[in-house]
């Protein structure tokens, strides 16, 4: 193994001017002085966790159970932005997504089943996803949902595969203000707030099969294993096509900006996605449950429910938001299933390649999305598809935050960047959590 430089020399005064010097300036600016800049992985990946599967989600406990469920996106904001800048630490640190890092460091069997799992939830929630888009559009214009579903998807890859890296990331950072639809959804009802923050702040939990159900559905939804591959590949992207950076194996002197930039882009891009979440949550509370419309299954029924009693201003802006995250997602769900999959087969991989360079890498971001398209034209329950889904996402996401707590505990995979105790000791936490939440997910379904 070759010998990693010492970060520790950095504090000598002939070594200081040299590590400066190999600072590409860029990532010396300070944070305030490039706001929109720093926000990159983080924020998308964020973002994208707010997709029309997940507003389904929130939706539904929100019709259901009014503002019980609130205090969830609190309580998990944490545990998700934890196990966020892990994944984006492995990324930056080695130069390498998660499955690139178990693939050299751990077993292929153990590498293929995940990475199959993954590539099996994220096509069932591109249909999903897909499908929610046609729906809504249809309500909002008429037409065919099935043509919408097509188009969709069609221009997502496109853009995916054709768009110049930077630009293409440029549009989804700016596809990150859709989201802000909810907050405009909130401010147009009425809402008692005081009301909120009590069951926000002191949630009063209901032992209960259903509501279990449904506290399981928003924490799995809010901790899901395509965020993990897809932040943790991203920086490893960035870091290839920015130029003067390294892997913080190779450049440790690049490390201090490099993390703050990641805690920073990370926790905020979090916060942004559980604020979302919390505000679908008390829309559909203070709309749909007050009125006794607690049985909504898909973000398009959502929004049509919302039209007779919130008005057409926030059936629309709601509908929109779907379509809006929706766009975001389908390729973060693609682009995540083909970094995890083109990694563990050793392929090209990057959205900063050429089309010929990572043939076979975005051959499996098409293949991926039309899968997800037929999945709209044979007789799939919806529902069902979704909690298969998350019963996947679950058997996935324990033993990979089991296996990226161990990688980020090791020298040989991180070498002088392991994880610091509070951040590992919190890291350690949110798998705990996943693993009770899957637990609970089995007793629920075999009870």
């Amino acid at each position: 193994m070759p010998q990693l430089p010492d970060p520790t020399t950095s504090g000598r005064p002939e070594s200081a001017a040299a590590a400066v010097a190999a600072v590409p300036p860029a990532l010396t600016l300070p944070l305030r002085a490039r706001p929109w800049a720093w926000l990159g992985p983080g924020l998308i990946t964020g973002a994208s966790d707010d997709d029309p599967s997940g507003i389904a989600t929130y939706a539904q406990v929100g019709a259901q159970y009014g503002y019980a469920m609130g205090w969830v996106m609190l309580f998990s904001y944490p545990l998700m932005a934890a196990i966020q800048e892990i994944s984006a630490r492995i990324g930056r640190v080695t130069g390498q997504g998660i499955a690139g890092n178990i693939r050299e460091h751990y077993s292929i069997g153990l590498l293929r089943a995940i990475v199959a799992l993954l590539l099996l939830a994220n096509i069932i929630n591109l249909g999903a996803d897909l499908g929610a888009m046609g729906d809504t559009l249809k309500l909002v214009i008429g037409g065919s949902s099935h043509f919408y579903v097509a188009s969709f998807a069609l221009g997502c890859v496109w853009l995916e595969i054709f768009s110049r890296y930077e630009r293409y990331v440029a549009i989804l950072k700016w596809l990150t203000v859709s989201l802000l639809a909810y907050v405009a959804t909130v401010l147009v009802v009425e809402v008692p707030w005081r009301e909120v923050a009590l069951r926000t702040f002191v949630p009063a939990i209901t032992w209960e099969k259903d509501y279990l159900v449904g506290l399981v559905a928003v924490l799995g939804t809010t901790i899901s294993p395509y965020l993990f591959f897809w932040q943790s590949s991203e920086e490893a992207e960035d870091e290839r096509v920015t130029p003067g950076a390294e892997p913080l194996l190779a450049a440790p002197q690049q490390a201090p900006a490099e993390i703050r930039r990641i805690r920073a882009d990370t926790y905020f891009g979090m916060a942004y996605s559980n604020l979302i979440s919390f505000f679908i949550i008390t829309t559909t509370g203070a709309t749909l449950h007050a009125h006794g419309v607690t049985d909504i299954a898909t973000s398009a029924q959502a929004a049509e429910a919302l039209r007779p009693i919130a008005g057409p201003f926030a059936f629309a802006v709601f509908a929109l938001g779907i379509i809006g995250t929706g766009l975001l997602a389908v390729p973060v769900l693609a682009g995540s299933a083909a970094y995890a999959v083109g990694e563990a087969l050793q392929w090209p991989t990057g959205l900063a390649r050429r089309p010929l360079e990572a043939k076979a890498f975005y051959a499996t971001i098409a293949v991926a999305t039309m899968l997800g398209i037929a999945i709209n034209f044979v007789a799939i329950d919806p529902i069902k598809a979704l909690f298969w889904s998350a019963v996947v996402n679950g058997v996935i996401a324990v033993p990979l935050m089991v296996v990226m707590m161990l990688m980020t505990a090791k020298r040989e995979v991180m070498g002088a960047f392991t994880l610091p105790p509070a951040l590992a000791l919190v890291g350690w936490l949110a798998t705990a959590v996943m693993a009770a939440t899957v637990l609970a997910m089995l007793w629920t379904w075999l009870v």
